[in-house]
């Protein structure tokens, strides 16, 4: 009853291009937008505003070209460079603790740990004499005959010496 004499006293209330005022039964208290009923020509209906950006040939080239980037499986690599640093320094953190643990689970014996220092020198001798090789190798003949000679002079003055 009272909706019946809400609309006879206020007759402004059922204005038909005013649905949102309107109380009839089964209506809601919300207000519904008045552009979706076709009865009201009089009104400017809004329309969707249109974004300069998306709109200019650049921006839809990119993108373009970014989705199809990304359908092969190809990222774009242009990271910052504190980005990369950040990701190298954990990725290396990564390794050593996977390093350090292999190493507790493969714990070595003082014989292991004596033959594997006596490797590395015998390793790093060898080395050594490779290097030297190489340089007597790629050192002239003349420098070579002169340390000859020297040596013999000093193994000739050294006998003479002795004797």
């Amino acid at each position: 009853m009272t909706t019946m004499f809400r609309y006879s006293v206020f007759p402004h209330l059922q204005d038909p291009c005013d649905p949102g005022l309107s109380l009839s039964p089964g209506r809601s208290v919300m207000a519904e937008p008045d552009y979706l009923n076709g009865d009201c020509d009089e009104l400017i209906k809004p329309k969707k505003l249109i974004n300069p950006v998306k709109t200019s040939r650049n921006h839809q080239d990119l993108h373009r070209e970014l989705l199809m980037n990304q359908k092969r499986g190809l990222a774009p690599q242009n990271k910052p460079e504190l980005q990369k640093v950040l990701e190298k320094r954990k990725r290396e953190q990564v390794l050593k603790a996977q390093k350090e643990e292999q190493e507790a689970h493969t714990k070595r014996s003082d014989l292991e740990i004596e033959l594997m220092k006596r490797q590395q020198k015998l390793e790093q001798l060898e080395l050594e004499q490779q290097k030297n090789e190489e340089e007597q190798e790629n050192t002239p003949e003349f420098v070579k005959m002169k340390s000859n000679l020297r040596r013999t002079k000093q193994e000739a003055d050294g006998e003479e010496r002795t004797t």
